[in-house]
């Protein structure tokens, strides 16, 4: 079973999100919460393997919430999927450098959100191709001064470095596979060592990292 807390300062959201997700054989939502500080003191008691987490809520707001449930690096910290009515406004950006899974709109259909929570738990970046490139279109839009290298990506092959270039483009591994005429697991392997090299949880991560120092340039 995937333990899930869902939280949203508003009761109606939080109820329908709670009842489509209890409708699934493999998911039990554990508990639900109305703010961040009440999401972090649930999330700390009851052990879900999931959060779906609101953005704007009032007190500690999501993106806060996620960063206290993420820090450290805890092998055992819930993966964290933001939920908002913006597509990919400043703040789902703040929430996804914190750590968070991923994001989705709340308009999301059903099978949309059960996916998501299946796909989060077992490992898979929450960004579809589709959404990594809104993420990028908001890069274009506003994007961010570089802030350096990190002294890891030096340890990157060069294989490694392309794969990266369009893992921050938006590239699925299959559109990877083919653009560098490499099978879906060899693309796969070389994801899984950039994340190792670099420090970082997800795929997000690696689009965020990407921008912001600069080895992929807006446009």
């Amino acid at each position: 079973m995937i333990r899930v807390l869902v939280v949203d300062d508003q009761e109606l959201v939080r109820d329908a999100f709670a009842m489509v997700l209890d409708a699934q054989d493999d998911i039990e939502v554990v508990g639900t919460a109305a703010d961040g500080a009440e999401a972090v003191s649930a999330a700390r008691e009851l052990r879900p393997d999931v959060v779906l987490m609101d953005v704007r809520m009032p007190g500690v707001d999501g993106i806060e919430a996620t960063r206290r449930l993420l820090a450290g690096d805890r092998p055992d910290a819930p993966k964290v999927i933001v939920l908002t009515t913006f597509d990919l406004d400043s703040y789902v950006y703040a929430a996804l450098r914190a750590g968070a899974t991923g994001f989705l709109l709340k308009d999301t259909p059903r099978q949309g959100l059960v996916a998501a929570v299946r796909e989060a738990m077992a490992a898979e970046t929450l960004l579809s191709p589709a959404v990594t490139r809104r993420l990028v279109e908001s890069f274009l839009r506003h994007p961010p001064r570089p802030e350096g290298t990190p002294h890891e990506v030096a340890s990157l092959s060069e294989r490694e470095l392309e794969v990266l270039n369009l893992v921050a483009r938006g590239r699925s591994n299959a559109e990877i596979a083919a653009d560098l005429f490499l099978s879906d697991p060899t693309v796969k392997t070389h994801v899984a060592h950039v994340l190792a090299k670099l420090g970082l949880r997800d795929r997000v991560q690696a689009v965020v990292l990407a921008y912001e120092c600069g080895l992929v340039s807006a446009g």
